[in-house]
């Protein structure tokens, strides 16, 4: 039973935005300070990559390269949700989307410290 929900994937043509959110699936489901929500990406044949983050103390950002200057990350703590304002989507940008919790936000970088996903939603860029 995944622990986070995606929401917000679909088909764009290039050039186009989509905003995704990711939210607890239950309310057992506790983001603490220490945390970091993160998402994720795969795109067929790719192995997954990280994208965006959020701190939950700090409300600090990381990003991508690929991506830095056309999404943005976001949260709203009391909601327990993330957010992923995609711009200027590229054909490259196809993936099924993960949100994903770190409980050590230091190690923000590190995928494998992300031990909470969600299922992932579908995004597709094309024309």
């Amino acid at each position: 039973q995944a622990q986070l929900v995606e929401s917000g994937g679909g088909l764009v043509q290039p050039g186009g935005s989509l905003g995704l959110a990711c939210a607890p699936s239950g309310r057992s489901f506790t983001i603490y300070a220490n945390d970091i929500m993160g998402w994720f990406r795969q795109a067929p044949g790719k192995e997954r990559q990280f994208v965006a983050g959020v701190t939950w103390r700090n409300n600090r950002k990381y990003y991508a390269e690929s991506v830095k200057g056309r999404f943005a990350v976001s949260r709203v703590a009391a909601e327990n949700a993330v957010y992923l304002q995609m711009n200027n989507l590229t054909p490259e940008d196809t993936a099924i989307y993960y949100c994903a919790r770190n409980a050590d936000a230091s190690t923000w970088y590190d995928g494998s410290k992300y031990n909470d996903w969600g299922q992932g939603t579908q995004v597709t860029v094309s024309s």
